[in-house]
């Protein structure tokens, strides 16, 4: 096998296992044994589980991103652009933690607050470098730190019912409590000159 092959092999392997038996469930034992590879060689691709996780979600978030950015080009209205914007964002985030790592791990791991941590602040400068590519919108210094602490604020709101929450259905009640009662404030605010 070249290279690239046994490091798609590796990935598909660990997002197929992550996904089933999530992230803390799965090991790098089972991940070599679905790639059909030895243990050992996984490390000369990845140092360690966690970076195979890092390398799975950056390529979702990635192609999701340029999706979330341009997915209503015929939205004229900046107000409601931002807010459908960050309610992509939130379930991109929701996504991310579901399927790939798994609440229980997220909750019960001081190694996955640290890594939920770099990981949005990824995603946030993912979302900021396609928010500049957008035609029509303001691009002031000023207008984007409001932006980046819109994007901030929403983050840090949707992580927080992860870990507060205690069942999904308490995590979609308080998505829709953020839609309707916090989002169209912060997103006035932002936008406000």
């Amino acid at each position: 096998m070249e290279a690239d092959k046994i490091k798609e092999s590796i990935k598909r392997a660990s997002q197929e296992l992550f996904r089933k038996f999530g992230y803390h469930k799965t090991s790098v034992n089972e991940i070599a044994k679905k790639a059909r590879i030895a243990k050992a060689t996984i490390y000369k691709y990845f140092d360690s589980k966690e970076a195979i996780l890092h390398v799975l979600l950056m390529d979702y978030i990635r192609a999701s991103v340029d999706e979330l950015i341009h997915s209503n080009p015929n939205e004229i209205d900046e107000e409601m652009h931002l807010n459908n914007l960050i309610m992509k964002t939130c379930r991109l985030s929701y996504t991310v933690c579901n399927e790939f790592i798994g609440w229980d791990f997220i909750r019960e791991s001081a190694n996955s607050q640290e890594f939920l941590k770099n990981l949005s602040n990824e995603l946030e400068d993912m979302l900021i470098s396609s928010f500049l590519q957008l035609g029509g919108m303001r691009k002031n210094e000023n207008y984007l730190r409001r932006i980046r602490f819109l994007i901030k604020c929403s983050k840090s709101i949707v992580f927080s019912f992860a870990f507060t929450s205690v069942s999904d259905s308490d995590v979609r009640k308080n998505f829709v409590s953020f839609q309707k009662e916090i989002l169209p404030y912060l997103v006035k605010a932002a936008l406000t000159v």
